[in-house]
């Protein structure tokens, strides 16, 4: 083999925020906060602020290879975390604060943590579970000197510490395969597994996604990540847009549809990304406050299939494109997205949006894709054969951290627990989770495929479709339908919409008036409705 003759530096994530503070100096970062004024500086401020940080830790102690948790929202002081800390070496833990105590308490004794930080508002939580802390020693509250809280745990503030440090660092060479990030699944069975991002795939992770068969990122984009920092990384937005010059704004825990829409005017927000609820509460706020989504021109949903009454609002009455994503904290999370093809443009603009709006995505370079049936055979890419969906890539899981057997198989194929088609043009459709997928008599009905058209429902806020034990049929579908506030609806008038939409024998044998639960991430939670409504048709 003959070698090539490239130069060789190690892929660090550092290098994206130099790299921004460089290039797009000026280009600002807007950040609110927990009881604080809006904050507001560049990507050259940003990159002394993260070289103090990196200091600070340094003299608590935290080393190369050591753990480093936060408890924290999407604010500009966790987002110099996720460059101060992989920078000199060490991981950053993005605990979930939506999580139970118990689970927040293993996963941060399960990472090893030396130190904690925190924002504000999660002080309480972390007086309370702080005696079961095994390894932490050092308290940091995300504050600023005025409002700090130490509280029982005795918490220094993190501006505080910022400013005995100099911004200027000699930032370590950091191998490329080392750990940088750990992010936990959200263990709705059993404990929370970790997955530890490298730099290396961090930094693919970042370059891949801001392409234009990807977020399309350019220089002039207005980014708002209302998906969670702590959760895989915000889909590697903080990274994404720092490569590409974007703004970034980062709303705290102010997620409502208000406190959304002031932040979109305000500084000309023109990107965005978050769970189908988010959106759901946004748009309500829109039609009833009679406003409009200002420059706002794309939002990427994932974490659940976006309904189609959410996209056609959207788009036909606001203007906005609404692309889906699909992925998981195994994948970095990015695995596909739907963008479209030359092909469908030819074919209409009906059936683009079909194709957008009714597959997870398609196709995207840096991960392979693959369904496979019961024994393990690859099944043809013709969208309608379905299968386990396997991925494989550059940034996806081979092992769970702390776990002595490989995730994925030795050829790298890692099981998701979807199964999905694929067409012939690589484009993705999820048709349930494993786990999900209701038998009745003989034949698979798609719980997510059910939901989505009862979403569409006027007066469906959340609808959610579980596989309930039938006596005769072994399983039925049940419809668990959250109204918007101020909505009324009744049984037969969900099975009137849902009656011309779909097949007779998909049919829910109930429907039931209820709040749908979520998990940590934003997800219905369909373990706690299975053990709510198991009995309901008497199985």
């Amino acid at each position: 083999m003959t070698a090539g003759l490239m130069q060789t530096p190690p892929l660090q994530i550092i290098d994206i925020l130099k790299f921004a503070a460089k290039a797009h100096a000026r280009r600002e970062i807007v950040s609110r906060l927990v009881d604080e004024p809006s904050f507001r500086y560049t990507y050259a401020g940003a990159l002394k602020r993260a070289a103090q940080a990196a200091n600070a830790l340094k003299r608590l102690g935290v080393q190369a290879g050591d753990r480093v948790s936060s408890l924290a929202w999407n604010t500009h002081r966790h987002f110099e975390l996720f460059y101060a800390v992989p920078g000199i070496g060490a991981v950053l833990h993005t605990a979930n604060p939506r999580l139970f105590d118990e689970q927040i308490v293993y996963t941060i004794n399960h990472a090893e943590s030396s130190v904690l930080l925190f924002d504000r508002n999660f002080l309480a939580v972390v007086e309370r579970i702080t005696p079961q802390l095994t390894t932490v020693k050092s308290f940091v509250m995300l504050s600023d000197e005025a409002r700090l809280l130490p509280g029982t745990v005795g918490a220094v503030g993190y501006d505080c510490l910022l400013d005995r440090e100099s911004d200027k660092i000699d930032w370590p060479v950091v191998e490329e395969n080392a750990g940088a990030f750990l992010c936990y699944t959200s263990g709705t069975t059993g404990d929370p597994k970790g997955v530890l991002y490298s730099q290396r795939a961090v930094v693919l992770h970042a370059m891949a996604s801001g392409l234009a068969s990807a977020f399309g990122f350019d220089a002039f984009d207005v980014v708002m990540p209302c998906s969670s920092l702590y959760h895989a990384t915000a889909w590697g937005l903080p990274f994404a847009a720092p490569i590409n010059g974007c703004k970034l704004v980062f709303p705290c825990d102010k997620m409502d549809g208000s406190s959304l829409q002031e932040l979109i005017e305000r500084e000309g927000v023109t990107f965005s990304g978050g769970v189908p609820t988010i959106w759901t509460m946004y748009l309500s706020y829109l039609e009833k406050a009679g406003q409009t989504p200002g420059k706002l021109q794309r939002v990427v949903i994932g974490g659940s299939a976006v309904p189609r009454a959410m996209a056609e609002t959207f788009k036909k009455q606001y203007g906005v494109r609404v692309l889906q994503i699909w992925g998981m904290t195994e994948t970095c999370p990015l695995g596909v997205i739907a963008t479209p093809t030359p092909e469908l443009a030819e074919a209409g603009e009906e059936a683009m949006d079909e194709a957008i709006w009714t597959r997870q995505g398609r196709l995207q370079f840096g991960i392979e894709l693959k369904i496979v049936d019961e024994d393990g055979a690859d099944l043809p890419w013709d969208g309608e054969a379905s299968g386990a969906l396997l991925v494989r890539g550059p940034w996806t899981i081979q092992r769970y951290f702390r776990k002595d057997e490989d995730a994925a198989d030795g050829s790298g194929w890692f099981d998701t627990g979807d199964i999905a088609t694929i067409d012939a043009a690589g484009f993705m459709r999820i048709t349930d989770r494993k786990k999900d997928v209701i038998k009745s008599g003989g034949e698979w009905i798609s719980s997510i495929d059910l939901e989505n058209i009862a979403a569409g429902c006027l007066g469906v806020k959340i609808a959610a479709v579980i596989g309930v034990p039938h006596p005769k049929w072994e399983e039925r579908p049940v419809l668990v339908v959250e109204c918007h506030e101020g909505e009324t609806l009744n049984e037969d008038q969900v099975q009137a919409y849902l009656e011309p939409r779909i097949v007779k024998w998909w049919k829910p044998d109930k429907v039931i008036f209820a709040s749908v639960p979520l998990t940590a991430t934003g997800k219905i939670d369909k373990k706690v409705l299975r053990g709510r409504y198991s009995g309901v048709l008497g199985g």
